[in-house]
């Protein structure tokens, strides 16, 4: 029996005379539900049959797929039996007929991007350089063979000069640096060494000061002058490191960079070319996106063989070898080795400090030919003259033409003394370069002191 039914049937009894009957409205309503009610089995029993429906369509096509799946397969090898090839084989030789047709274009397209990544690439090349050697500009400067004092009066030029010119010959020999005197109050210091000069510098200007000026005294004072000098050196180093950005160097390292303040590579000053130099490397660096850290050591030491004076060899190896003795890391010393094209550039860092070195040295009014000529010249004369056994130190003053050679008195006779300075002068004859004359005088001189008791 239905709901339906069981409804009607409950709607149709009677009611027992004691209940009121139910009003009219209710009725139609429960009616209404009923009707839905069945509505809704009808419809649930249609989608029943649907869904059979769709399961057995389903079934059919996926039977369908498989069969044509199958078909596809007997095809292709079908096809192949045909053709010869299998379908990787025929695959590529598709592929190989379109590259084919296609290569002329692919190498026009290549050939022109080719021109464009290379303009593009000068262009932008350009910009990095000038941008990095704007950057690196500095306001340095130098001095190159002379120092010039002013003497506040006549009678201090006098003292200077000293008995018989005793003193002026004293502080030459002391400093190792000529002494120039006119008829004005000036007196100008001559020596192609700046570290020499500096030293005469400040020594004679404690001495013009002091006014009490005698042999003793000037050697006391040069002597004494010599070790602030390289108390300067030290604090010239520390200056530089810290202008470019290098913290924590050794402190033997920092020294030698303080040399640069007086140290000149074809009339350019060492110190104004290492920071320029080391400027222009790190704003290339920055924009090429190379190791900033190994270019600033690599611009910042590349030259710190130019100042170590004891070394034989060039520059470059004494730089290395310096290098390797402190442990820098390897990256910097290639860097060392390679900015002169030594050996062939092994990173990109190489190429920066190689390039950063050429933008600072070869900009116009940045070096001069022949002071570096001229320096290198009278080295050499002062290298002969130390050759020979018992010379103790030897100045060339008058540009070359005058060399005073200093002896060990224990180990040179005055006899000796004669034959050496023939010697030196056979020596300077054969093998050093110079125009003129060269004038050669060896000193002998020996001395007794003694200390009085305190009283």
């Amino acid at each position: 029996m239905g709901l339906l039914d069981t409804l009607v049937k409950a709607l149709a009894k009677e009611e027992p005379p004691s209940v009121k009957r139910k009003p009219r409205k209710e009725v139609e309503l429960a009616r209404e539900v009923a009707a839905k009610i069945a509505e809704l089995e009808r419809r649930e029993g249609a989608l029943d049959e649907r869904e059979k429906l769709l399961e057995e369509k389903a079934k059919k096509l996926e039977e369908k797929l498989l069969e044509v799946e199958e078909i596809k397969k007997s095809e292709v090898v079908r096809l192949e039996k045909i053709a010869g090839l299998t379908a990787e084989e025929a695959k590529k030789l598709i592929l190989e007929g379109i590259e084919k047709k296609l290569s002329e274009d692919i190498a026009r397209k290549i050939k022109e991007a080719e021109e464009e990544i290379k303009t593009q690439a000068e262009e932008k090349a350009k910009e990095i350089l000038i941008e990095a050697m704007q950057h690196g500009v500095t306001d340095y400067v130098a001095e190159y063979t002379v120092s010039t004092i002013h003497l506040p009066d006549e009678e201090i030029k006098g003292r200077i000069i000293g008995r018989e010119g005793r003193n002026i010959r004293t502080f030459e020999r002391a400093t190792g640096v000529e002494i120039e005197l006119d008829e004005s109050n000036d007196i100008v210091l001559s020596s192609f060494d700046s570290v020499r000069r500096e030293i005469a510098r400040r020594a004679l200007e404690k001495l013009i000061r002091d006014r009490r000026i005698s042999p003793a005294r000037i050697e006391e004072v040069v002597g004494r002058t010599r070790q602030e000098v390289e108390k300067i050196m030290f604090e010239e180093g520390q200056k530089l490191c810290h202008a470019v950005g290098v913290y924590r160097l050794h402190p033997d390292l920092i020294k030698l960079l303080g040399r640069f303040k007086f140290r000149f590579s074809y009339g350019q000053n060492m110190i104004v070319h290492t920071l320029e130099e080391t400027k222009i490397g790190v704003q290339i660096a920055h924009e090429v996106g190379a190791n900033v850290n190994v270019v600033r050591l690599g611009c910042l030491l590349h030259d710190i063989g130019k100042v170590v004076g004891e070394e034989e060899g060039t520059h470059v190896q004494i730089g290395v070898d310096l290098a390797r003795k402190y442990r820098l890391p390897e990256e910097v010393i290639a860097c060392i080795a390679e900015h002169h094209e030594d050996k062939p550039f092994s990173s990109a860092e190489s190429r920066i400090v190689w390039i950063a070195d050429a933008a600072s040295g070869s900009r116009p009014g940045a070096r001069y030919e022949a002071h570096e000529e001229y320096v290198q010249r009278i080295s050499q004369i002062e290298e002969i003259a130390r050759g020979f056994p018992g010379v103790q130190e030897a100045f060339a003053y008058q540009a070359g033409r005058d060399v005073r050679v200093l002896v060990k008195p224990e180990e040179v006779s005055d006899d000796q003394l004669v034959v050496l300075a023939q010697k030196i002068t056979s020596a300077l004859e054969e093998k050093a370069s110079y125009a003129g004359q060269i004038k050669v005088t060896c000193i002998r001189e020996s001395r007794a002191s003694q200390m009085t008791k305190a009283k």
